[in-house]
């Protein structure tokens, strides 16, 4: 499994032979400025939730790729408004897709569409791909409900955020990979704007002296899970 990295929480996952997208939010991200997002391919786009740093680029790429676009109802009303017609409207709990099962699970933030209109609740993702279990968490706080997967997987890794201010910090997470019983992860959601910006060195020393991996790859790399 191949994972890549676009900046925010922009990334791609290629497993079982299918390209799994997340979140797109790359041409109005200056840290991603070497990105092109027309080489970009995508079998699936999904969304944890409406806020434009997580949905900017969708129309354009879901168009071009033709891309099931797969997002909570609300945002997949906003989707469908932009002339994307690959859309498939979920809520929590679990989905069946020709890739598998995929369960939509909590996340603890707020959503809202770049036009101003209802968001639904945003959301985070549990996906089984290549015999592994894979957790994103959207952008969310830190909160017990993660303790759930736990007892419903064994995660082999985890995507969490980790700039704080609008989500989970790196403290934070630490404390959600013991809920989680989670010892990999990967930060998304930091450096991006002022508020968000991290001491990446620190961030993995604390990691380290926990005994867990925190995987930063830089925007545009690719490392395999």
């Amino acid at each position: 499994m191949k994972y890549t990295y676009y900046g925010q929480s922009c990334f791609l996952l290629e497993a079982d032979g299918k390209k799994f997208l997340f979140d797109p939010f790359i041409t109005h991200n200056p840290l991603a400025k070497d990105i092109d997002i027309n080489s970009i391919e995508a079998d699936y786009i999904l969304v944890s939730h409406g806020h434009a740093d997580h949905i900017a680029d969708l129309p354009e790429i879901a168009k071009r790729t033709n891309a099931q676009v797969i997002a909570l109802v609300e945002v997949a009303e906003w989707i469908k408004k932009h002339d994307v017609k690959n859309v498939t409207d979920i809520n929590f709990g679990k989905a069946k897709f020709d890739f598998g099962t995929l369960r939509t699970v909590w996340a603890v933030h707020s959503s809202s569409n770049p036009d101003g209109s209802y968001g639904g609740n945003p959301a985070g993702f549990v996906l089984e791909l290549e015999g592994k279990s894979i957790y994103y968490a959207g952008d969310t706080a830190l909160t017990i409900e993660m303790k759930i997967l736990a007892d419903l997987y064994n995660l082999d890794y985890a995507i969490l955020p980790i700039g704080g201010h609008y989500t989970m910090d790196v403290d934070d997470a630490l404390v959600a990979t013991k809920y989680l019983e989670c010892s990999k992860v990967i930060g998304v959601h930091y450096n991006t704007f002022p508020p968000i910006q991290i001491d990446t060195k620190e961030a993995q020393a604390k990691f380290n002296r926990e005994n867990k991996t925190l995987l930063l790859p830089a925007i545009g790399e690719s490392i395999e899970l």
